[in-house]
């Protein structure tokens, strides 16, 4: 395993905050990131958070969500929240998800992550979808944006430790699924379930393959 460098990681962190210095070099100064996670599950509700971090303040690992531990992502949980400036983090649920479809929800979700900030922010960096927050707030989408911007990786974060903290309680509440290991994902363990047992109440109707499995 390669040895952790802090003045490495620093120099990477730092490089987190291209989008965000940018932002500020055009006169913004609240600067929020916004993520989601669950987007791909078939169950429950899709999270989304939003983030304003303090101007280039190092979080040692921060990254995308996805390319860190369960450890590391509940210590960095605990740092963003005792350091941003402002954060929240909203559930959109299955019914809504259901009614609408999964990118609608989540588009919706990431205007009420944004407006629940009890400091409005008046730049948004968003990962990869285009989401109008109003006059007010310029926005600016960036692909891959949970990997290259530290207040997006750090949305991805709170986003997904809630999440995940949810499928954990789930998995109590319905423990043949085995929520979990697969946060609702579409394992053969948990297709497999759906076609013994059937589906629950959180289960995500509009997603397939749960349209076809239940009757």
């Amino acid at each position: 395993m390669k040895k952790f460098s802090e003045e490495a990681d620093k120099a990477r962190v730092e490089e987190l905050y291209k989008y965000e210095a940018e932002a500020r070099a055009d006169g913004f100064k609240l600067i929020a990131g916004v993520d989601e996670a669950g987007r791909g599950s078939l169950i429950g509700a899709v999270m989304v958070a939003a983030v304003i971090l303090p101007e280039n303040l190092y979080l040692e690992r921060l990254d995308d969500s996805k390319k860190l531990s369960a450890k590391t992502r509940e210590i960095l949980y605990d740092k963003i929240i005792s350091a941003a400036i402002s954060w929240n983090v909203i559930g959109v649920e299955a019914k809504e998800i259901d009614d609408l479809n999964i990118y609608q929800a989540t588009l919706i979700g990431m205007k009420r992550a944004v407006e629940g900030l009890k400091i409005q922010p008046n730049f948004v960096l968003t990962d990869a979808m285009h989401v109008d927050f109003g006059e007010k707030i310029q926005t600016r989408s960036i692909i891959h944006g949970d990997a290259l911007s530290a207040s997006i990786a750090a949305a991805s974060i709170i986003a997904k430790v809630t999440r995940d903290r949810l499928a954990d309680q789930w998995a109590l509440q319905y423990p043949q699924y085995g929520f979990d290991k697969n946060r609702g994902y579409g394992t053969k363990e948990h297709l497999d379930a759906i076609e013994k047992f059937g589906a629950t109440p959180i289960h995500r109707r509009s997603f397939n393959p749960v349209k076809s499995l239940v009757k």
